[in-house]
């Protein structure tokens, strides 16, 4: 069965993750991806995080479904090959400071001349606009710019980083796919390509819920709460006796009733029948069941909310993620196939598509450049002399 974005092209320019990983979501629904990095070092994403048998983890992971190449971009030499591979490209991603591309001329208007159709996804840390554009930044700089690290926390402490550093970035990635989907409805109807311009801080104000219209009608500053929730109670972590922690969230008064009943308190609907008396005694709300969970362990506690109709859930830890059922079924973790370890476990594919799913069919290339001779062999025309030339200069 043919993948969704077979004969699609993409071309990786990008460093770390959040462009990168625009690339590699195109790449497991069919598209080809070809990545290009730095001769000799490669990208830096490979000497991040933790090593196995030599190799970066999370390289092998992020870099899935795609060809390898070097070419040293600031060299006229490469950037002359970047633009010959450009002519059968669709899509480009990169995630330089603005003005880079300009400089290596291998800007949008440049790649155009070679090709009207192509697509640049730009991902920089505020966008190709604004007095900002020329700022350095990564992940936690963006949630801390799009407001979010201000909101997780408690308020008697720093503001904390929400979930990984890099949560920013993945999401960043998220909508340039996006982005780059657009533009190729877009070319469908018009013949052109064009430009995804994305900061890495915009994804974060995007999925603020309420945040922003309320302070815009209201003149109101959402503050750190901890892990409750902003709009309802209880929507709170309780920990369990055997030192567990279950979330239950209760958005209405249906919900509210039943957990009432579950944790044998009927009387609390009567006395907080609205979600707004519930968030003014928040303390009065979820005391009862704090002191419910606390008496009891994770599994008692979560069979008999569940019963109830309660939602609820364990809050996982990574150990947990590879042992809980629904995982496992959904496929979410999955053992890839490695010459050297074996196996390594990745996260799985995302969304699920009923006739034309996406798949992993490799993970990151071991070594920089273990496609150069696929790509500038077979499919630019180089022949081997000209290749052991360009490597010969530190060209590829």
């Amino acid at each position: 069965m043919p993948h969704a974005l077979e004969g699609v092209r993409v071309l990786d320019l990008a460093t770390f993750i959040a462009a990168p990983m625009a690339a590699t979501l195109l790449g497991e629904f069919g598209a080809e991806v070809i990545k290009v990095e730095q001769p000799g070092e490669g990208d830096d994403l490979r000497r991040l995080g933790r090593q196995v048998g030599g190799v970066s983890l999370w390289w092998l992971s992020d870099a899935r479904n795609k060809l390898s190449i070097t070419c040293n971009l600031r060299e006229p030499e490469g950037q002359a090959l970047i633009r010959r591979l450009v002519r059968d490209t669709d899509v480009v991603t990169e995630n330089f400071r603005p003005g880079t591309l300009e400089r290596w001329k291998l800007d949008y208007e440049t790649l155009r001349a070679e090709n009207p159709g192509v697509i640049l996804v730009r991902i920089s840390a505020f966008g190709q606009t604004g007095p900002s554009r020329e700022k350095p930044g990564f992940g936690r700089i963006a949630a801390a710019v799009g407001g979010i690290s201000y909101l997780s926390g408690y308020p008697d402490r720093a503001p904390v980083s929400p979930g990984t550093p890099t949560i920013p970035d993945y999401l960043a990635g998220v909508m340039g796919a996006l982005g780059a989907l657009l533009a190729l409805e877009a070319r469908h109807r018009t013949g052109e390509g064009q430009v995804v311009d994305l900061a890495l801080y915009e994804p974060i104000v995007r999925v603020l819920d309420d945040a922003i219209p309320v302070f815009g009608a209201l003149g109101h500053v959402r503050e750190r709460i901890g892990s409750r929730a902003e709009s309802a109670a209880p929507h709170n972590h309780f920990r369990t006796r055997d030192g567990c922690w279950v979330a239950v969230a209760c958005t209405n008064d249906r919900m509210f009733g039943r957990l009432a009943q579950a944790i044998g308190a009927p009387d609390l609907p009567a006395r907080f029948p609205t979600m707004r008396d519930r968030l003014n005694w928040r303390d009065e709300v979820e005391g009862p069941v704090a002191a419910w969970v606390a008496d009891r362990d994770a599994t008692e506690a979560l069979a008999l909310l569940e019963r109830a109709e309660v939602p609820c859930a364990l809050v996982n830890s990574i150990r947990d993620l590879f042992e809980d059922p629904q995982v496992r079924a959904r496929e979410n973790v999955v053992a890839i196939p490695e010459p050297v370890l074996g196996e390594v476990h990745v996260p799985g594919v995302v969304p699920k598509l009923s006739r034309t799913p996406g798949e992993i069919r490799r993970l990151g290339a071991r070594t920089p450049g273990a496609d150069n001779e696929a790509i500038y062999l077979d499919r630019l025309g180089l022949s081997r002399a000209e290749l052991d030339g360009l490597r010969a200069r530190g060209v590829i």
